[in-house]
């Protein structure tokens, strides 16, 4: 069992499944700082100074009498995450099409496989067959 585990551990498929989860992570980190720090403070600037992960639709305001905490919908904070979302997928989108366009760019190098050279058996059949050919045209003559 352990031998098993070990051969599909060490299968490419496994260890590249392994390394785009991590780069993943680490890129989805990326994205989340570049929307975070940099582009929704700008949305921010061009909708009036809005912080649109403090946007909230209230339920029911706090009352401190009845000790009742505010129950609010983070619409904002969604819409943040939406944000995050699309930019992630288009980077990966964009990402995923530059890596075909350099596969297909080596699949054009790369040279043509030379057809497989006949067997001992197909080079008899051919000879036979020409054989054949020439006698029924001589037999036709």
């Amino acid at each position: 069992m352990l031998k098993e585990f070990k051969n599909f551990a060490v299968k490419g498929n496994v260890l590249d499944l392994a390394i785009g989860v991590i780069i993943g992570g680490a890129f989805g980190k990326i994205v989340t700082s570049l929307v975070n720090d940099i582009i929704m403070p700008l949305f921010g600037v061009i909708l009036g100074k809005i912080n649109l992960k403090q946007l909230k639709w209230i339920v029911q305001h706090a009352d401190e009498s009845k000790e009742l905490a505010e129950l609010s919908v983070m619409y904002g904070n969604f819409l943040q995450n939406i944000v995050d979302f699309l930019i992630i997928s288009f980077s990966i989108f964009m990402f995923i099409k530059l890596l075909d366009s350099l596969k297909k760019k080596e699949e054009e190098k790369a040279p043509a496989p030379e057809p497989p050279k006949p067997s001992k058996e197909e080079l008899l059949l051919a000879e036979i067959r020409d054989l054949l050919k020439e006698k029924n045209s001589e037999a036709i003559d």
